[in-house]
């Protein structure tokens, strides 16, 4: 029954377990090729990395990573700032292949979605199936 204190009790319990590292299982896993519908909040966004890209010549030297399609159809990337990229294990050229969660705030970049990661703790390898 969806009543308005069970519907409480599920989100203070989906809460709780994003703000607890570690304990992602009652965060609510949002498909790549589905982020785009949840620009503007923050999610887990999970996938397959399709591909990685170190942009050594852009400002920032961010690495991204291509998730929800191959590249350059993505629908979503992760960007690893490039003062963060060595605190990565595995490293993000590792990850390219598989599974991953993502947390974050979801932007908008061009017209796909994209989470800026602030630590390694936003990353988490998966089982998606």
């Amino acid at each position: 029954m969806n009543t308005p204190a069970t519907l409480l009790l599920a989100s203070t319990l989906a809460l709780a377990a994003y703000a607890a590292p570690g304990k992602l299982a009652a965060q609510e896993m949002i498909p790549a090729d589905q982020a785009t519908r949840f620009i503007g909040r923050t999610g887990m966004v999970c996938g397959k990395v399709e591909k990685t890209r170190y942009a050594q010549n852009s400002e920032g030297e961010p690495t991204f990573l291509y998730m929800g399609g191959a590249f350059p159809r993505h629908t979503f990337s992760a960007r690893i700032p490039g003062d963060q990229r060595g605190s990565f294990r595995p490293t993000p050229e590792e990850l390219e292949g598989r599974d991953v969660c993502v947390i974050g705030a979801i932007k908008r970049d061009s017209s796909r979605a994209e989470i800026s990661i602030t630590s390694p703790s936003d990353i988490k390898l998966a089982t998606i199936n």
